[in-house]
């Protein structure tokens, strides 16, 4: 096996379990509609942290990073979109 190919097989498998690591908070949060026991610092420095690693795997053309951080991106923006929405009715 082409060592890129498994260096690649690893980092689509890195990025599926982190990223449906948030599914269940994902869910949760959409189901209650509500986030107002998440961290908003967490939740805005993990986005920001999310993006920065989409845009680092555009640059470098680097798909095992690119596909799995715009999924995560849109999990993470929902989650902090609910928890704006709580702030701002505050």
């Amino acid at each position: 096996m082409n060592d890129i190919v498994l260096i690649d097989a690893i980092g689509y498998i890195a990025g599926l379990l982190t990223t449906v690591a948030f599914l269940p908070q994902v869910i949760k949060t959409w189901r209650s509609r509500s986030a107002r026991d998440l961290s908003l610092a967490m939740l805005l420095i993990f986005t920001i942290g999310v993006l920065c690693w989409l845009l680092y795997g555009i640059a470098i053309n680097r798909w095992p990073i690119i596909l799995p951080n715009i999924v995560t991106f849109l999990l993470t923006g929902t989650i902090l979109f609910f928890k704006m929405r709580e702030v701002f009715r505050s």
